[in-house]
This record gives C-alpha cells, structure tokens and sequence, in this order.
C-alpha cells in the first residue's frame, strides 16, 4: 500500500491513507517526536485498517515542509492540518482529489509531539489524544538529552531536515513555550490516554506521572520500555487498552 502525499497548506506536507472505507470521516493524526526519521507507513496501515484517515504531517521547518521549524508553536501546525482537511485535499502522487469532511479527529503524540496533541485536547474537534513518552514539562530536563545538546545534536546529524534558530529552540526553556504543565487549563483529561514506562531515562516517568495526578489524565504505565515509540500502540499488550479508550475493534 502506497501512502499518498498532499500539501495541506502553503508550508505543510503531510503523507497519509485512506480507510478502506473512504466514507468514513473519521480522522487520526500522528503529531511526530524529534529528531527522528519521517517514517511511519506501519502506523498509517494500522490506523487505516482502523477505519480512520491516517495523516502524519511533517512540521513546519521540518523535512518537506517549508518554514521555520519552532518559529510557532507545532501546536498551530497541526491546528492548520485539522483545519485543511475540513476542504477537499489532493493527492499529489494520484493526482486524485479527495473530500473527506471529518467530524472527528484522534490526535496520537509521541515524545516530542506530545504537547501538540495534548495542548489541542479541547478543541472540539478532537474525540480522543493519545500520548506515547510524551514529553509534558520542558523544565524537567532529563540528563540523557539536556536541550542544548539535542539541538546541537539535531543540527549536525539532521542539517536542513531541521531548520531552525537557536533563538526559537531556547522558547522551550521559558517552560511556557509548547509546554502543557504550564497549561494546564489548555487540557482536557476526559480525551486523553497516556501512555510511559517507568524506565524512560529521556523523559521522566515521574514527571509524567505528576502530569497525570495534576490533570487527571489516565496513565497506562509500563514497567520497562525505556523511551517508548509510538509503534508501540500496535503491539497487543498495549493496544487492547488502546482499543478501549478509542472503542474500536
């Protein structure tokens, strides 16, 4: 199955696929982690065979898209996405055109997307997040990945993948730039599935677990994992409880 490709505004492209009932107006969107390779195909099959479209934009800034990468918060990068999609799309690939009129919208963060999803649970087009090693207070710098050396280590290993200034990364240390503990009003608990293993040594356990007590967000802890990857939701042990909180088979 070949993921389609679209440019869903003037900057954003995104890859994605249709359910194989393409009536369906149903919607998940994978809000990525960083630095990491664009390559979710597996996911977009599984969420496809869901029943949902299956969408994973590429940030602004960031690999084909255009822009400055944290010049805006991602949190209005995928806002854009779910606004894009309530028009007809086109395929660039197919040269197919297609109207898919959601009427909801699952958001699934992981690691650094994380706060795009979650900081988006309230807007009423989003049914359900769910949130894989998500990084949820950029304040709690974890030793494994302080910030200043992932952007260093972005820059050198990734080059123009990443396009960014130093002056937009360092938002992040202000700690309420993209950082949902210092929004907490921004968070709906009632949408929003957690999920982080107790041995992440890049984002803490226990600061997600202190999210998760201040929200009231539901907390799927795993034992051992380390910095989990969103892949992970395909996996039974983790999906079954995935498939709950969505109620889908």
């Amino acid at each position: 199955m070949h993921a389609h490709r679209a440019r869903l505004t003037a900057e954003i492209i995104a890859e994605f696929l249709p359910p194989k009932d393409t009536h369906s107006q149903k919607v998940m969107i994978f809000c990525d982690g960083m630095p990491s390779l664009p390559n979710k195909k597996s996911l977009l099959e599984f969420a496809a065979k869901k029943g949902y479209w299956a969408f994973h934009p590429r940030y602004r800034g960031t690999w084909e898209s255009g822009g400055t990468f944290l010049e805006q918060s991602p949190v209005e990068d995928i806002r854009e996405v779910m606004d894009a999609l309530q028009k007809p799309i086109r395929s660039i690939w197919a040269n197919e055109m297609f109207d898919i009129q959601p009427k909801e919208f699952v958001l699934v963060g992981g690691s650094f997307g994380g706060p795009a999803a979650l900081l988006l649970s309230k807007d009423p087009r989003v049914s359900k997040v769910i949130c894989v090693s998500p990084v949820v207070d950029w304040q709690a710098e974890s030793p494994d990945e302080p910030l200043d050396h992932l952007f260093t280590l972005t820059k050198e290993a990734f080059g123009e993948a990443y396009r960014m200034k130093k002056e937009h990364w360092d938002n992040l240390q202000t700690g309420t730039f993209y950082n949902p503990m210092t929004a907490i009003d921004k968070i709906d608990p009632h949408k929003v599935l957690l999920i982080h293993a107790v041995d992440d040594t890049v984002v803490s356990y226990q600061s997600v677990e202190e999210f998760a007590k201040k929200t009231g967000c539901r907390l799927m802890t795993l034992k051992k994992g380390g910095h989990l990857s969103v892949k992970k939701i395909m996996r039974w042990m983790v999906y079954w409880r995935v498939r709950e909180f969505l109620r889908i088979t």
